[in-house]
């Protein structure tokens, strides 16, 4: 989808680009990504790089164009994690500014065009302030999925100590990989960011803001290898936690089987068919019922003084 906006952040939308226009694709179609190779002058190979999902951040400069591209966040139950990165490219040329993803995401969702609106006063007329805002938006997107992925672990937590599966662990293995993502991403973006401070002679209230999103993307990089650190510790706490909770049910197995097995000697033996001085005993079957009994209840105290029941 693609569409072109008189001012950043999405206030007019227009039918054609003009000068200081912003131009949002999202999921573009072949027709899309040939009208920005023809139309704007955007080479082939920039666009297959940001429509590349392992695409590195990275910030270029040309004598017709800048690029900037950094990782965001994005849900993806459907890919068997909660949460990926993917990259998202911002291309400065012929006074026009243009956002390219490949995926609807929350930095620029399609539903709020207008996301950036009453944040700045600047933000409607220069790029980098808008540019900026994305990567100080990302960082925001990149605690919330972290504070979530979190709470996921400790829920995994409660139910690692009653099991005895390994479904648990395989939740924790796709959060560890979450993280790992995160991680890579949140490095990477850092590069860019400091790059980005390093070459833009910026005014005081600009510079304040690029602090702001290297200061959100430092945090969310912290607490992903926080969490990171964590759960590599778990993962082998919780697999000797699952199987020490499987030697446990099969000690208790045992020691029923045991049990089980005193009052079916005695019956097995009393069953057979030869003399055994009871045959003619009315009482006889009662009297084999209460030893089985008895005999059965001795096994459970003696399994319970020695915690194996």
């Amino acid at each position: 989808m693609l569409k072109i906006f008189k001012s950043f952040g999405g206030f007019i939308e227009i039918p054609q680009a003009e000068k200081g226009c912003w131009i949002n694709v999202i999921q573009p179609t072949s027709e899309e990504t040939d009208r920005l190779k023809d139309e704007f002058n955007i080479p082939s190979d920039i666009i297959r790089d940001i429509l590349d999902a392992d695409e590195r951040p990275r910030y270029e400069i040309d004598d017709d164009w800048t690029l900037i591209l950094f990782r965001i966040p994005i849900e993806t139950p459907n890919n068997g994690i909660p949460y990926s990165t993917i990259p998202i490219g911002i291309i400065r040329i012929n006074n026009v500014t243009i956002t390219l993803c490949s995926t609807i995401n929350e930095i620029l969702p399609l539903s709020q065009p207008a996301l950036f609106k009453g944040s700045s006063s600047n933000v409607h007329y220069d790029p980098l302030i808008f540019i900026i805002k994305l990567c100080l938006r990302s960082g925001t997107v990149y605690l919330n999925y972290l504070k979530y992925i979190n709470q996921q672990t400790t829920q995994i937590e409660d139910e690692v100590e009653k099991s005895v599966r390994n479904k648990e662990l395989n939740k924790l293995l796709k959060m560890e990989k979450c993280l790992v993502y995160f991680i890579t991403s949140l490095k990477s973006n850092e590069v860019v960011l400091t790059k980005i401070k390093n070459t833009k002679n910026m005014e005081e209230d600009t510079q304040d803001l690029l602090d702001d999103a290297i200061i959100e993307n430092k945090q969310a990089l912290e607490m992903a290898q926080i969490y990171s650190n964590i759960q590599s510790g778990m993962m082998d706490a919780f697999a000797s936690v699952i199987s020490n909770n499987l030697n446990v049910v099969m000690k208790q197995l045992t020691s029923i089987s045991i049990i089980l097995m005193i009052p079916t000697l005695i019956a097995s033996l009393y069953g057979m068919n030869v003399p055994n001085f009871l045959e003619k005993n009315n009482w006889a079957f009662l009297g084999i019922i209460i030893l089985c009994i008895l005999m059965a209840a001795t096994g459970i105290i003696f399994f319970r003084k020695r915690d194996m029941f």
